[in-house]
């Protein structure tokens, strides 16, 4: 006789009525006391984020690696509120395996101690928990527009790796130099040029520690809602094609037209 799945518990690599007991799930939903919920592992360890990620593969080797340990679950196992289609499996640079979520690798912190730790949380403003549910993640990248060129975050010609806003896929988001406080000057009532600079459609749910949410709102754009910081109406590009890390959008169709978005930007002008 088939036994039955617990409540609330997933089995990703199971069949469809294969029980998963509790001690076996490998990734779990944890709510802390001062972050919200976070992702952990089996014993409830923290799990973090990188902000220089930025692509799906890592780039903390070598003594980074010592002090921020990655993650692997070979038979990945989860609480069914996240999603199977989430996790990934990436190849490190140093041929060691590291599971990934919503495209970040996944990392412990050597200084926790025990499940009640999240030391790691904005440790050089570079790391950060790994929550299930991010409307805004940070990125620390070079922005590199449309054309080839690179930028630093005064948009001149130049090399910085500058920090900024994005979905909770490492997915880009921009303002509009012409919009006003929570006024979308861009977008037609047909949405015929939202391909060009789509709207970012969101709800305010989890947010990096570092940020205020008292920053953002929601509009209404035509019957659609879009997200706002600081008054900026937020946007992605079409020509990142949705792709983790691309910023081609900060020199379209010039440079400072459609700027990235972070906490030093300042309010958007009123209407």
């Amino acid at each position: 006789m088939l036994a039955l799945a617990a409540p609330g518990l997933l089995c990703i690599s199971c069949s469809k009525n294969e029980a998963t007991p509790a001690e076996k799930l490998n990734i779990t939903v944890k709510t802390t006391a001062n972050l919200g919920k976070v992702l952990a592992d089996s014993k409830g360890m923290t799990l973090y984020y990188f902000t220089k990620d930025t692509s799906d593969n890592s780039t903390c080797t070598g003594g980074c690696a010592a002090v921020w340990p990655a993650f692997y679950a070979e038979t990945l196992k989860a609480d069914t509120s996240l999603a199977t289609a989430d996790f990934a499996t990436i190849t490190r640079p140093d041929g060691t395996k590291q599971t990934t979520y919503k495209g970040w690798p996944l990392y412990y912190y050597e200084p926790d101690a025990t499940s009640a730790d999240v030391k790691g949380e904005n440790v050089n403003q570079l790391w950060y928990v790994a929550k299930p549910d991010y409307t805004i993640t940070l990125m620390n990248n070079q922005l590199t527009g449309h054309n080839g060129k690179q930028y630093t975050s005064t948009y001149v010609e130049g090399q910085e790796v500058v920090q900024y806003f994005n979905d909770a896929y490492g997915r880009t988001l921009y303002g509009f130099k012409n919009d006003k406080f929570k006024k979308n000057n861009f977008t037609k009532d047909d949405f015929s040029n939202d391909p060009v600079w789509p709207i970012y459609q969101a709800s305010l749910k989890s947010l990096p520690s570092t940020l205020n949410a008292a920053d953002f709102a929601v509009i209404d754009v035509f019957g659609k809602q879009q997200l706002t910081y600081k008054g900026w109406p937020l946007y992605y590009f079409g020509q990142d094609a949705q792709v983790k890390g691309k910023n081609k959008g900060i020199s379209f169709p010039q440079p400072g037209i459609w700027p990235i978005v972070n906490s030093q930007t300042a309010v958007a002008p009123p209407q």
